[in-house]
C-alpha cells in the first residue's frame, strides 16, 4: 500500500469513528436529520459514478429510488397488522418473516437490474437525448405505481407502521406507577435507545460502506474504463474498453445503490406512495452531485446537506434563507407560492457563480494555492 493510501484510511477511520460518536452530541431530532443525510449521500455516490465518472447524465434516479422504496414496502408489508389474525390459506396460516433491514439488499438488487436492463437501449443515446430519456423514466414511474394499484396501492400508498418484520422501539407502561419508558433496539451487543439512532446508524454504515466499495471500484481496472468513456468513447473503444459492456454495468452499479438509498428511505418515513419519490427527486439528485463535484466521492456529502436542508428545513422556511443570503430581498413575501422553490433557485446559482466545480472544485483550488505558497516560500 502506497503512503498516499495509508494516509487516506486513516483518515476514512477518524472520520468512520466521529461519525459513529456524533448521535452522543446531537438531539434525537438531529439523529433523525442525518439520517436522511446519509440516505441521499448512498444515492449521490450511485449517481456520481454514472454522470461524474462514466459521463452519462442521468435525469432518472429518482424512479430507480422508487423501485427500492416499493420493494421493501411490498416485502414487509406482506403480512397480517399487529392485532389481525395471519393470514390463512388451505388451512395453513402464513406469518410475514421479513425483517426490513433484509430487504436492502434486495431492493439494490432488483433497483440494479432495471438499470442494467435499462443500459441497452441507452446505448444509443447520449449527453441531452440520454438526459430526456432517463427523465422520461422518472416521469412515468409514479403513474406506473398507480396503474398497478393491487400490488403497490395506487395512489394511497402502502403504510407498513405496525407490521411485524419492522425494526421499531416501543413504549412500556407501568401498571403500578403508570410511567412510560422506551425499550431498546438489540443489535448484536448493541443497545440503541431510539428508531431514530437506529436509523441513523443503519443508514451511515450502508453509506461508508458503499463510499469504500465505491472508492476501490474506481481504483482498479472497472474505475479506469468508466473514466476513459467519459474522456472519448472513441479514444476508449480504440483501446480496447467494451463501451455496451462497461456503460451498461454502469447503470446497474448506479442503479443498485439508488435502490438501496431508496430501500432506506422507506424505512425511514414507513410509508411509501408517488409523492414519496416526486419527479423532483431525480433534479435534486443531480444538483447534489454538481454541488459535492462531478467526479468526487466524499465531497458529495457537501451535496447530500445541500439537497435534505434546502429542500426539507430551509426552503420550508425562506425567511431563514433570504435575509441571510440576500439581505435585498428581504422584503419579500415569504409566504407566497412558490417562495421556497424560489429561494432554493437563488442560493444554488449563488453556490454556482462561487463554485462552479462544487465543493471538490473548492478544495483544488485551495490545495493549489497552498502549493504555490510553499513553493514559493521554499
Amino acid at each position: 500500500m502506497k503512503r498516499a493510501d495509508g494516509i487516506r484510511v486513516l483518515v476514512f477511520l477518524l472520520v468512520a469513528a466521529g461519525v459513529f460518536l456524533l448521535p452522543r452530541f446531537v438531539s434525537d431530532f438531529r439523529a433523525q436529520q442525518f439520517a436522511y443525510v446519509g440516505i441521499y449521500f448512498i444515492a449521490l455516490l450511485g449517481l456520481n459514478l454514472l454522470t461524474g465518472i462514466t459521463g452519462q447524465i442521468s435525469l432518472g434516479h429518482g424512479a430507480f429510488m422508487l423501485i427500492g422504496g416499493y420493494t421493501t414496502a411490498i416485502l414487509i408489508s406482506n403480512g397480517p397488522r399487529e392485532g389481525e389474525p395471519p393470514l390463512e390459506l388451505l388451512g395453513h396460516q402464513f406469518t410475514n418473516d421479513m425483517r426490513d433491514i433484509w430487504t436492502i439488499p434486495l431492493a439494490g438488487l432488483i433497483a440494479g437490474l432495471v438499470g442494467f436492463l435499462f443500459g441497452f437501449p441507452a446505448l444509443r443515446l447520449r449527453g441531452i437525448y440520454l438526459a430526456l430519456a432517463t427523465f422520461a423514466v422518472a416521469v412515468a414511474a409514479p403513474a406506473l405505481v398507480r396503474r398497478f394499484d393491487e400490488f403497490t396501492g395506487g395512489g394511497a400508498g402502502i403504510n407498513f407502521f405496525d407490521v411485524p418484520g419492522r425494526t421499531k422501539s416501543e413504549t412500556i407502561t407501568d401498571p403500578i406507577t403508570f410511567e412510560q419508558t422506551e425499550t431498546q433496539i438489540k443489535i448484536l451487543w448493541l443497545q440503541i435507545p431510539s428508531f431514530n439512532e437506529w436509523l441513523y446508524y443503519l443508514c451511515w454504515t450502508l453509506a461508508l460502506v458503499f463510499y469504500g466499495l465505491a472508492w476501490l471500484l474506481l481504483r482498479g481496472r472497472l474505475g479506469r474504463s468508466f473514466r476513459a468513456i467519459r474522456d472519448s468513447e472513441l479514444a476508449a473503444a480504440s483501446s480496447g474498453v467494451n463501451l455496451a459492456r462497461y456503460k451498461t454495468l454502469a447503470f446497474g452499479i448506479s442503479a443498485f445503490y439508488a435502490g438501496v438509498a431508496g430501500s432506506l428511505l422507506a424505512i425511514a418515513t414507513t410509508f411509501v406512495n408517488p409523492e414519496t419519490f416526486p419527479i423532483t427527486l431525480s433534479i435534486f439528485l443531480l444538483v447534489g452531485v454538481v454541488v459535492g463535484g462531478l467526479g468526487s466521492l466524499w465531497p458529495l456529502v457537501f451535496g447530500a446537506i445541500f439537497i435534505h436542508f434546502m429542500q426539507i428545513e430551509w426552503a420550508q422556511s425562506t425567511e431563514r434563507v433570504i435575509p441571510d443570503f440576500l439581505p435585498v430581498l428581504g422584503a419579500i413575501d415569504t409566504d407566497l407560492p412558490g417562495a421556497p422553490a424560489v429561494a432554493f433557485g437563488v442560493v444554488l446559482i449563488l453556490i454556482m457563480l462561487v463554485a462552479p466545480g462544487g465543493v471538490a472544485g473548492l478544495i483544488r483550488s485551495a490545495r493549489l494555492r497552498l502549493a504555490r505558497g510553499y513553493g514559493r516560500a521554499r
